[in-house]
C-alpha cells in the first residue's frame, strides 16, 4: 500500500505483506521487531505498524545471515549501527573458523596413520563411499600435513 510521506509516496508494508514478501511468520517480525533487529518506519491512523522497502531488505539479510548458520545476536552486531560491533562479530567468526581448522587439523593427523596403512583397493573403495566434497576435503588435508593423495 502506498501512504503519504511529507508529500511523496513511497512503499509501506503491514505485518502480514512484509512476511509474506519474505516467506516469514509475522510472529518473527514480531520478535525481530522486538529484540532491535528492525524498526518499524511509522504507525498507520489505526495503529498498525508499518515497515518500509529499507525493512524489507534488512530482513532478506537477516534471513540469508541466519541460512549462513548465524545466531540473531551475531547477525545483530553485524548489522545494527557501530564499526567495532562489526568488526567485533567479524574477529569472533574468524576465530571460531580457526579454531575449527586446528580442530580438523588434529583429526586429519590422528587419521593419517590408518589411512596410509590402507592397501591402494582399500583407499579406493573408501573413496567411492564418501561424497566428492569430503574427499576433496581428506585430500586437501592430507596435503596439508605432507602426505600424498589418497589411492
Amino acid at each position: 500500500m502506498k501512504r503519504g510521506d511529507s508529500g511523496g509516496d513511497r512503499k509501506l508494508f503491514k505485518i502480514g505483506e512484509l512476511a509474506a514478501l519474505c516467506e516469514v511468520s509475522p510472529r518473527t517480525i514480531d520478535y525481530y521487531t522486538k529484540i532491535g533487529l528492525i524498526a518499524p518506519a511509522e504507525r498507520s491512523t489505526t495503529n498498525y505498524r508499518l515497515y518500509g522497502s529499507e525493512t524489507l531488505q534488512q530482513l532478506k539479510r537477516i534471513e540469508w545471515l541466519k541460512k549462513q548458520k548465524l545466531s540473531l545476536e551475531e547477525i545483530k552486531r553485524l548489522l545494527l549501527p557501530g564499526k567495532a560491533a562489526a568488526d567485533e562479530a567479524v574477529t569472533e567468526r574468524l576465530t571460531a573458523l580457526q579454531l575449527h581448522m586446528m580442530q580438523l587439523e588434529r583429526e586429519a593427523k590422528a587419521i593419517a596413520p590408518i589411512l596410509e596403512q590402507l592397501k591402494p583397493k582399500q583407499a579406493q573403495h573408501l573413496l567411492r563411499r564418501l561424497s566428492p566434497q569430503t574427499a576433496a576435503c581428506i585430500e586437501a588435508l592430507l596435503l596439508l600435513l605432507g602426505k600424498g593423495p589418497l589411492g
